[in-house]
């Protein structure tokens, strides 16, 4: 496997247990159903609110580095180089962005308990996969078009330790499932 099949399968892997925690979530907090102790509840919550804070961080970061590394190259106004970059700027400015993902799971934290808790867990998990997995799908596909391998290596900041906290935190929701959850792959819309 060369260097960019590592970072494309790295960044797979991170999106889909992403997903699968999205849809845990709104499994677990936006039903009644749960049979689960309060505790063991918070523990969960507690391992997918820090998987998911830290994935979607990252993905921010990811996309303000290459807008950054879009406007530093300023290419000429015509030809190729330039109607990529102005395909990635587009796809880099399209809502659904990680931002926007980390806002609903705010209020989705910020809800609680209340009844209104699992309306926006719901809400949580129809975004991620609605806007937040297309988006990211377009701009990866994007990218492959457009980018050199340093592109890519700059732009995902994916090395051996990244790969190693990603997998321990997924382990940790994983570990902390309550009965009658399971983490699946998102139905694409």
């Amino acid at each position: 496997m060369n260097e960019l099949e590592i970072i494309r399968s790295q960044l797979a892997a991170e999106q889909s247990h992403a997903g699968e925690v999205a849809n845990a979530c709104a499994a677990a907090f936006g039903s009644t159903g749960i049979a689960a102790s309060e505790q063991a509840m918070a523990l969960f919550r507690e391992a997918c609110v820090s998987y998911l804070v830290w994935v979607l961080a990252r993905f921010e970061e990811r996309d303000q580095t290459l807008s950054e590394l879009l406007l530093s190259r300023q290419p000429p106004a015509d030809g190729t180089a330039a109607a990529g970059a102005r395909q990635l700027g587009n796809l880099v400015s399209r809502p659904g962005t990680s931002r926007e993902a980390l806002a609903r799971l705010e209020s989705a934290i910020d809800a609680g308990h209340s009844a209104a808790a699992g309306a926006a867990w719901q809400e949580f998990a129809r975004f991620f996969n609605s806007s937040w997995a297309p988006r990211r799908a377009a701009l990866e596909a994007a990218l492959a078009e457009h980018s050199s391998v340093a592109d890519w290596r700059a732009v995902c900041a994916i090395d051996a330790d990244s790969i190693l906290d990603e997998r321990r935190r997924f382990a940790r929701v994983a570990e902390q499932l309550p009965a009658g959850i399971e983490l699946r792959r998102p139905s694409r819309p």
